[in-house]
Formats: structure tokens, sequence, C-alpha cells
């Protein structure tokens, strides 16, 4: 929570913490930064108005420094100009002062709702797989596994084909952007590597079924 009136300062965060959440402060966006660098938050409620940067240019400092965080503003500035340039900014909302406490807690909680749901759409899962898309990583079972970007698209295809059998062609296809012609052998022989990498790490997931394609599927039983 960052506003350069003690006061405001207080209610806010106060009213926050009533909900729950863990509050850092600060009365200037000098004093914001360093302690966002120390420890990222969650998300930022910033006045636009602050003694010594303005809100928007402290927004746009952060991302600069690498911190993504989700922004809230507040300012007693009511023009259309302002609220366009805060999510232009980066920023994630808008609320106008004077505001009410109700409209601060409901506005930071419908940002971090959104965010969640974002981060959920870009992470597949399946059995102990997970396929994060933001960080383009692999795990399995909690251990990240190497792939190169072609097994990697090949993975997050029949990730988000699960128990559906997948053909060659339509592999083919989806990888390599072309209904393909030539030597099928391509996909096998990923599919042989991208195998012998999660398998390292668990029973097989991906299984052969003859003459038609591959399935992501649950292991089979002995």
């Amino acid at each position: 929570m960052v506003d350069d009136e003690q006061a405001i300062v207080d209610t806010v965060a106060t009213a926050l913490e009533y909900e729950g959440f863990v509050v850092d402060t600060a009365l200037s966006g000098a004093a914001a930064l360093a302690s966002m660098k120390v420890r990222p938050p969650d998300l930022g409620v910033l006045d636009v108005m602050l003694p010594d940067v303005n809100g928007v240019d402290l927004t746009k400092r952060l991302r600069e420094e690498g911190i993504m965080v989700p922004i809230l503003f507040l300012s007693a500035r009511d023009t259309m100009e302002d609220k366009v340039a805060g999510p232009g900014a980066g920023g994630d909302d808008y609320v106008s002062k004077p505001f009410a406490l109700v409209e601060i807690v409901a506005r930071v909680n419908a940002i971090l709702r959104r965010v969640v749901l974002e981060a959920d759409a870009n992470v597949h899962r399946f059995e102990n797989l997970e396929m994060n898309d933001t960080a383009h990583e692999i795990r399995r079972g909690g251990v990240i596994v190497e792939l190169t970007a072609t097994e990697y698209s090949i993975l997050r295809y029949f990730m988000l084909n699960p128990r559906r059998v997948l053909s060659k062609p339509q592999i083919l296809n989806y990888v390599w952007h072309y209904d393909f012609g030539g030597d099928s052998n391509i996909v096998e022989t990923h599919i042989s590597t991208l195998r012998k990498k999660l398998d390292a790490h668990g029973p097989p997931l991906i299984h052969t079924k003859r003459l038609v394609g591959y399935i992501l599927s649950e292991p089979t039983s002995a």
C-alpha cells in the first residue's frame, strides 16, 4: 500500500489486513520500490500522485526491474486521461478518491482472482506431470525435465488432448504447422526421445496405439 498520506495508508492497510492480507506500506515511490525489490508483493495499491515520483512512472520502473506485480491505482484525479494512463502503464485497475474501503477490498480480490485464473490457464497437469507455458517448464513428480522446443510442442499437444488418440499426421500438422507428406518417422523419433526423458521420472504416460497413433493416458498396470 503506497500513498503519501499516512492516514490513508493506515486506513486501507487495516481494511486489507482485516480481510486476511499481509500488508507492507510505504509513503513514497522510492520506499515502495526498495520494499518491493526485497519482498515482491502479490499486488500493489499505488497513489498516482506520490511526492517523489508519479505512480504511473513507478509502475513502469517496477516493470523494468522485472517486478511484474499487478497494480491498483488510487488518485483524486478523475479525468479520462488518468484512467487510460494507468492501464496503459501496466496498471490493472483504477479507483478515484474519495473511495469506499469495501470497493478497495473488492477490486483487490477481483484482480487477484483474475491473476490466479490467468496463471492456471497457462499450467497443464496430467497425473504427476505439469507443464507451465509461462515459464516454458516441464516437471514430473516435482523434478524439472529438460525438453527441446520440438519435444515441448509435442508434449503440449498431448497435454491439451489427454486420453485422446493422436495420429502421426495430426501431430505433424500441430508441431510443424503443415500437412506432412514425407517420412513420418520424424514423429516416432521425437516421441521416442520424449518418452525416455519422461519415463526417467515415472511409469510410461505416452502409449502407442498400433496402426492408429499415440495417447497420453494413465500408466498401465503391470
